[in-house]
């Protein structure tokens, strides 16, 4: 099918989400080195949580990235800067003081990305605001780090000036913030949450409500170009979550899940490629595409249904939190696999 001018941005929107991933890379190299170049317990216990918070943040924009269903490589521009302040705050031509001060610059780049793709989400497809909901923690977490950053940028840069130290009084912006942080709500992971990533019934949940998503826009618009759009996209993720089921999450529960329901979901998932590869043939606008899609929401809904349910019950009964967290890393990195190939990277 001929891609549509949202299809175009959908790939740029693909091409953001890449570059604050590589931003967020390098803020987890800066604050390991900073950890290493003081010897003031206060800030490395600073830097010690703000690492751990952007550790976790980055397996959320993995999680974010892979629901989005569309894979790209960062703009060559964001990545030559990384390298270029990679190598910047491994040399000693800038102080701590000045280090810490870029950091929080890139931050601010963070939280100002994060806004934009969540304002151009609103613009091209409701199934994208979905994908990045999870998002909201990473920007909300970024814009508290950068007050915590205020501080920190304050104690170093009044001791390099005067040899003194500033007035502890400044601590108090550095805890109201952290305090800020422990009201986030609204997101499957948070920063009270003690997992460090979604279990796999959090991502396959994820998964389910987009295609639910999906499918309400199919129905929703008389627009042949968008309806296009938003099948491909459908069609995509769809492909994408039975191959990773098919290869991760339902080896995982053999002989601890009915066989015949087991084998069950196989073969409901796997009838799902014949039925898409017709109807990505037929003219989206016409009475037998829109019974196609309507039999195929059925089926999936049936499916659904299933898995919330018995397959979840089995996954949340045989296994501990890290193991269903592992479970979800491999889901997601086989997905993401997938895309990555059908987009020809």
């Amino acid at each position: 099918m001929v891609a549509t001018m949202d299809d175009t941005k959908r790939l740029a929107i693909a091409m953001k989400l890449a570059d604050i991933k590589a931003v967020q890379e390098l803020l987890i190299a800066n604050e390991q080195k900073f950890i290493s170049a003081t010897t003031d317990s206060e800030l490395v216990k600073r830097f010690q949580d703000m690492l751990k918070d952007d550790q976790k943040n980055l397996g959320v924009l993995d999680t974010v990235i892979v629901q989005y269903g569309v894979q790209s490589e960062p703009k060559e521009t964001i990545t030559e800067m990384a390298k270029k302040i990679g190598e910047m705050m491994s040399g000693s031509e800038l102080t701590l003081f000045e280090k810490v001060f870029q950091h929080e610059l890139l931050k601010h780049q963070q939280v100002m990305s994060g806004i934009v793709i969540h304002k151009a989400a609103q613009k091209v497809g409701a199934d994208i605001e979905a994908a990045i909901a999870p998002l909201n923690t990473v920007n909300f977490e970024n814009r508290a780090h950068q007050e915590q950053l205020k501080g920190v940028i304050e104690l170093l840069g009044v001791r390099e000036l005067t040899g003194m130290d500033a007035d502890q009084g400044l601590w108090a912006r550095v805890q109201d913030s952290v305090a800020a942080l422990t009201g986030v709500v609204g997101s499957v992971v948070t920063q009270t949450s003690d997992k460090s990533d979604m279990n796999i019934q959090d991502v396959l949940r994820m998964d389910h409500q987009k295609v639910n998503v999906l499918f309400a826009e199919i129905k929703g618009t008389q627009d042949r170009a968008k309806r296009k759009e938003f099948f491909m996209q459908l069609s995509g993720d769809l492909r994408a979550h039975a191959i990773a089921e098919n290869e991760v999450a339902y080896p995982a529960v053999r002989g601890k899940y009915a066989e015949s329901d087991l084998q069950e979901l196989y073969d409901e998932q796997n009838s799902w490629f014949p039925a898409l590869d017709a109807m990505e043939k037929m003219d989206t606008m016409s009475d037998e595409f829109m019974s196609s899609l309507n039999r195929l929401m059925d089926e999936i809904m049936d499916h659904v249904r299933q898995e919330e349910s018995t397959f979840f019950a089995a996954l949340r009964d045989n296994f501990s939190d890290k193991q269903l967290e592992q479970i979800a890393s491999e889901f997601k990195a086989k997905k993401s696999e997938v895309q990555r190939q059908a987009a020809g990277m």
